[in-house]
Formats: structure tokens, C-alpha cells, sequence
């Protein structure tokens, strides 16, 4: 625990709970409007005809054709990226593993990631963004038929590409490195995710948020409902540490456990993932008002899964995009024409202009996020003294241009007050708020105005 207060660092705040500020909107931001026209429904368009034009994406199909299978789409993902990078500081590579055989690998296996990494000022501090590009029919296991995988997931894959290429050329330089990942084996039980897992969330670097994208290609349902302007977001960190109780037999890593214990102080909704979601949904709502992000607090849709989920398992924060109806006519199935109705995953079943304001979704979550300083840590609540006053204490971030305390009632979803404090302030005593009613969390703000993800603060007693 710290020393006593200085009175310098103190925010008194003596208004009523009700009257208090409001959490300012995000900055206007010049840099955003050229990055958004960039993004062409149109390019992704040939994008996506063009990976679903390999046939069959299966993780165990042919890899030496130049024309069909899994090895000339991710040759082409690297080809298309290398020709975009021309001129920027994009970093291309490709990333190679051996898959033994598994559930659904009936042969070891050769896994290829391609990855445009786009560096920060802080090479270790790391936002990550995905789509996989291998492709399923109906049989998981069949690598022979076709399966064109136009939504499920060429069209996060072209979202992520052209992410990659229109971010590359940004008039404002990021804080933060982005990886854009091109990854294989989701179909197969997540496996290209996993291995990035595994290779990013090292010592020394942050893997500070990682979004998938996956099937979010279409705004219409198999029922003939239609909604443009809707995206699904699912963002939940309390899931993982659940199943560590129920089923894991491991014993739990060191971050895990301090989630558990923090979860266990009343912060089941205030876990990493959950902050990334309500930064994503609060930047959407204010620069592209148009779209409704339905902010969803389960790890994904009911008994499946994405690519966030294997950095999720790890206690970071991990999310998932996806459209707002899934038609199941054209998801998973083998093509062909059923009683006078096509079926089939195919480009025909994708709108360009929705994935479009997807990708542009990603696209000012991401920035603005990558604009701002890393998150503070050591954040806590002072709880030593029995007080209807709640007194706060965090360790500031180097270089940042200020902290901004933020506190809503526990049923809100979104942060509802905030106050802001200077850049070498640590503690703030927020008077006539008490910690026993409002949850609290600290941002990190960047001169721009830009604010890292908000850190809970957890209560301390020091007894």
C-alpha cells in the first residue's frame, strides 16, 4: 500500500453521484476520415471472389497448385500483401507449424499463418486482428469438395487484408505494433490461432487486444430479415475462468489467477475482454453513428467458438465480430441446388457495402485504440478505511498526457462518469461516490485525447 495522499494528486469531486461529468466523447480525429473512404466495397469484393475462387480452403487440401486449395490461397494472401506494403512500413511473413494428427487432422498436418505486422513506436505492445482463410463443407474432414468459404471466412479475411493495407499508409503513426493475421486451421478446432497464441503471448511483449472476424459478410437471416446496420460483438473474459473451476485440470498461469481473484471482488464484468468491448462499441457509436454494435457478454455463440478464443483462454483481452443473422443455407453445407434453392457458402450470398462498414468498425476501434497509451497497472481501490468516499491508486503510464477515473453503476454497461487528473497523478479521492455501489476502473490518455483501455480497480485493504 502507498504512502498517505498528497493533497497535489487529490480530485475532490463533491456533487451529487447524479450531477456528475459524463465520460467525455472520443476526440475528433482527421487521420480517421481518409483511412474509412479507403475501404472499398469493391476491393473486397475481388478479394473475396478471388479466395473463394481457390475451391475448396480445407487446412488439408492441395498445397502445390497454383489455381485450388489452401497452399495458393495463402500464397496469394501473401502475394496481395507484399504488393500493398510497397512503400509503407508493413512487415509480411509467414509463419509455419507442424499439426499433429488430432480430432480432425487425420494426417500431421502443415499450418501456415501470414501475417502483416504494421510496428508502433512500442514494438512489445501488441493489437492483433483475424480472420481465418481455410474453408469447411459439410464434412469437416472432406479436403477434396469444393468449399468456397465466401462468408465463413473469406469475408473477415478480406476485412483484415485490406485492414492491413489502408491502416499501412496512416497519417498519424501508432503507439502500438498491429498484427493483422491471416490464420488457418479454425475449422479444425482453432489450431492457426493457437500456435499464434502461443508465439505472441511471450514475456517481454502485451498482447493488449485481440479481435476476430468471422463470418461477417452478410446482414441477412435465413427468415428474410435484414439488418445493415447491425454487427454482433461478443466480449466475455468471466467464461474462461468458469471452466477453470469446472473442468481445468491444469493449474491456472499466474494472470489467470489474478483474474479469478478480481473477478471474485465484484469485477465479473470488468475483465480485459469486456473493457476491449466497450471500447469497441463506444468508438463505433461515435464515428460511424450509423451502426449498432450489439454488445454481447458470452465468449461466443451458444457451445461454438472463434480465433479469440484460444488468446481469451490465456486471460487476454480477446473478442469476436460477427454478422447479425447466420444462415445456416449457406454456412457449412456442400454446394448445390436443393428443391429449387441454392446452397453453399458462395460470394452471391455476400453484401460488400455491410462488410464494408465491418471492416471500417474494426478500423476506428483499432486506431484509435493503437493511438493511445498503454493501460496503467497497479490500479486499486484504497478499501483500508470504512468511507462512503472511494479513493483510488494506480501507477501512472510513462509519456502519457493524463488519467481519467471512470465509474458507473454495476448493472451499466457502459462507463457512465469520469474525471480526469494530470499525467504524474497516481491517486484520486473521489468524494461522495462510494465503492460499494459504483464499479471504478483508470484510462491512460495520450495527447491526442486518445484513452487506453480502462484497468478495474480492484479494493485493497492491506490487512
Amino acid at each position: 500500500m502507498r504512502l498517505p495522499l498528497r493533497a497535489s494528486l487529490l480530485c475532490h469531486l463533491l456533487l451529487p453521484a447524479a450531477s456528475l461529468a459524463q465520460v467525455p466523447p472520443p476526440p475528433a480525429e482527421p487521420a480517421l476520415a481518409p483511412m474509412l473512404r479507403a475501404i472499398e466495397p469493391g476491393r473486397l469484393r475481388a478479394q473475396v471472389d478471388a479466395l473463394a475462387g481457390f475451391g475448396t480452403r480445407h487446412t488439408a487440401s492441395e498445397v502445390r497448385s497454383e489455381t485450388r486449395g489452401i497452399g495458393a490461397a495463402r500464397r496469394w494472401i501473401e502475394r496481395e500483401w507484399r504488393a500493398c506494403a510497397a512503400g509503407t512500413s508493413l512487415l509480411v511473413e509467414t509463419r509455419t507449424h507442424t499439426e499433429p494428427v488430432g480430432r480432425r487432422i487425420a494426417l500431421p498436418t502443415e499450418l501456415v499463418n501470414v501475417l502483416a505486422i504494421l510496428p508502433g513506436r512500442d514494438p512489445n505492445r501488441l493489437l492483433v486482428v483475424s480472420g481465418h482463410y481455410d474453408s469447411r463443407n459439410a464434412d469437416v474432414m472432406d479436403a477434396v469438395g469444393d468449399a468456397p468459404g465466401a462468408n465463413d471466412d473469406a469475408s473477415g479475411t478480406a476485412a483484415v487484408m485490406q485492414l492491413a493495407c489502408t491502416m499501412a499508409r496512416s497519417s498519424k503513426p501508432f503507439e502500438a505494433t498491429l498484427v493483422f493475421a491471416a490464420v488457418s486451421g479454425e475449422e479444425q478446432g482453432l489450431l492457426g490461432a493457437a500456435q499464434l497464441a502461443r508465439e505472441l503471448d511471450v514475456e517481454g511483449r502485451s498482447v493488449e487486444a485481440m479481435v476476430t472476424n468471422d463470418i461477417v459478410g452478410s446482414p441477412r437471416g435465413a427468415a428474410g430479415e435484414h439488418a445493415p446496420n447491425r454487427l454482433r460483438l461478443f466480449a466475455d473474459g468471466l467464461d474462461p475462468l468458469l471452466r477453470l473451476v469446472l473442468v481445468g485440470p491444469k493449474e491456472p498461469s499466474p494472470r489467470l489467477k489474478a483474474q479469478q481473484l478480481l473477478a471474485a471482488s465484484g469485477a465479473a464484468n470488468d475483465l480485459p475482454a469486456d473493457q476491449l468491448g466497450r471500447h469497441l462499441v463506444r468508438a463505433a457509436q461515435h464515428y460511424l453513428p450509423q451502426m449498432q454494435i450489439d454488445l454481447i457478454q458470452r465468449r461466443d455463440r451458444t457451445l461454438r467458438g472463434g480465433d479469440h478464443l484460444p488468446f481469451l483462454e490465456r486471460g487476454l483481452a480477446a473478442v469476436r465480430f460477427t454478422e447479425p443473422f447466420e444462415n445456416y443455407a449457406n454456412q457449412h453445407q456442400n454446394v448445390r441446388v436443393e428443391n429449387g434453392q441454392r446452397l453453399g457458402d458462395l460470394s452471391e450470398f455476400v453484401d460488400f457495402d455491410y462488410l464494408a462498414q465491418v471492416t471500417r468498425v474494426n478500423l476506428v476501434g483499432l486506431a484509435t485504440l493503437a493511438w493511445a497509451p498503454a493501460p496503467p497497472s497497479g490500479v486499486q481501490i484504497d478499501a483500508r478505511a470504512l468511507s462512503n468516499d472511494t479513493r483510488l491508486l494506480w501507477k501512472p503510464v510513462p509519456g502519457a498526457a493524463g488519467h481519467r477515473v471512470l465509474w458507473r453503476r454495476t448493472g451499466a454497461q457502459q462507463w457512465e462518469h469520469a474525471r480526469d487528473v494530470g499525467p504524474q497523478a497516481g491517486e484520486a479521492l473521489i468524494a461522495g461516490v462510494s465503492r460499494d455501489d459504483w464499479s471504478f476502473a483508470v484510462q491512460a490518455l495520450g495527447a491526442g485525447g486518445h484513452a487506453s483501455l480502462a484497468v478495474y480497480a480492484a479494493p485493497v485493504s492491506g490487512r
